[in-house]
């Protein structure tokens, strides 16, 4: 039975947890095992409790990471795969 961890950050909301475990759920139906069998479990990681680059995520402000941040760093929400990742 896979089990799966999704931490995101704080304010991620129900609306894109229920999305995320749904997505996630539907992968693992797609390689045979059954839906019943799948968990996720989403967390929502405090920004005072994380950060990226040694700065802390309480620290970003509203509008995401510092300029200059890596391009994943940058906006929030759930995302299709990166460009150029192998499909499965």
């Amino acid at each position: 039975m896979p089990v799966t961890p999704v931490n995101v950050w704080e304010g991620f909301g129900l609306q894109k947890a229920k999305a995320a475990i749904e997505g996630i759920t539907q992968i693992f139906v797609d390689l045979g095992i059954p839906a019943q069998a799948v968990k996720v479990v989403v967390h929502e990681v405090p920004k005072s409790q994380g950060g990226i680059g040694g700065q802390p995520a309480s620290e970003w402000g509203v509008g995401g990471p510092p300029a200059g941040e890596p391009a994943w760093a940058q906006g929030a929400g759930v995302r299709g795969p990166a460009a150029g990742a192998e499909q499965i």
